[in-house]
């Protein structure tokens, strides 16, 4: 389960590595490539995308992945990566997050 100070790993190209969870929405980086416009210790919007908790769909497949990782995002809810690796879970098209569901290269 997630829950405030877990770390992420980030799915995305944003340029970080790593956040630490503070609210269900909001995260702290912890770790960042050098020479970015992203730094150590900025809160930031992200949304996570796979969990090591085991998903149960309604057609009654169980999804579970080896680590938890989120998607770094702005106010408007898009991506600021342009590349995402991993699959995702379908729920995020439900969530309107359909421009992070493009960018996928596979939906689960």
């Amino acid at each position: 389960m997630i829950q405030p100070q877990t770390h992420l790993n980030v799915a995305d190209n944003s340029r970080t590595r790593e956040l630490m969870c503070i609210r269900v929405i909001e995260a702290m980086i912890k770790e960042a490539i050098p020479n970015t416009p992203l730094e150590r210790l900025e809160v930031i919007r992200a949304v996570i995308v796979y969990t090591r908790k085991e998903l149960k769909c309604d057609n009654g497949m169980i999804i579970r992945y080896d680590d938890n990782a989120t998607i770094v995002i702005d106010q408007e809810g898009n991506s600021k990566g342009t590349r995402i690796f991993g699959a995702i879970a379908r729920e995020l098209r439900q969530l309107n997050f359909t421009k992070i569901v493009l960018l996928a290269p596979e939906v689960l």
